[in-house]
């Protein structure tokens, strides 16, 4: 069911949508304002609130273009999710990710997987090909600080992405990154190593598909 609005809280909530979609950050105050041609900050402010209360959008206090859109929000607009696409990880050796700024794309599939904060990756290389991650997919990838042995990661390596499966074992190496493709090694684990987030999809010609 799509979340009741006003006419004016829906118009703020398409400026927003637009011009994350065209832009690649939200608009400010003042393009809000202009936008809604209003003379008002205030009326704006008050429309927001309006938003956050009904859980559509999600505002960081004292931070310029903060203005995230939640799931309901999409809902609310018949529209499908954006997320930004921040480049390019490697399914091989770590190689440097490529930061695409304000590069935003809409999300083929369910909406309820952006109940959590995730990008965009595209892949290159052929080291997780067992798990159906092949070279030029992209991949949904969600930020979380606490992963269990076989999820599919996203890892940095001294600067350097690279997408593994992470698997903690008990006997040596005991926690290291697996590639899916019997022609790379295994990479032991190290205090260089931080994994950033779990690999939850695979874009493949514009559908979502699972993860093994």
């Amino acid at each position: 069911m799509k979340p009741a609005l006003t006419l004016r809280q829906k118009d703020l909530l398409t400026i927003i949508y637009r011009y994350i979609k065209d832009t690649g950050y939200p608009p400010s105050m003042e393009e809000m304002r202009q936008a809604l041609s209003v003379t008002s900050n205030q009326s704006v402010i008050d429309l927001l609130h309006k938003l956050e209360v009904k859980r559509l959008v999600k505002k960081e206090q004292g931070v310029a273009r903060s203005i995230a859109i939640l799931p309901a929000g999409y809902t609310a607009l018949g529209k499908p999710p954006l997320v930004p696409f921040l480049g390019i990880s490697h399914a091989g050796a770590p190689i440097d990710t490529i930061d695409l700024d304000g590069e935003w794309q809409t999300l083929p599939g369910n909406v309820s997987k952006l109940d959590q904060e995730v990008f965009l990756l595209k892949v290159q290389g052929d080291s997780m090909i067992n798990a159906g991650i092949d070279d030029g997919d992209v991949v949904l990838v969600k930020n979380q600080k606490e992963f269990s042995s076989e999820d599919i990661v996203l890892a940095d390596i001294k600067g350097e992405s690279t997408i593994k499966r992470f698997i903690s074992d008990d006997q040596p190496p005991y926690i290291y990154l697996k590639p899916e493709n019997p022609q790379y090694p295994l990479i032991p684990f190290t205090h260089e190593m931080k994994l950033v987030g779990k690999v939850i999809s695979i874009i493949k010609e514009q559908q979502l598909k699972g993860v093994n």
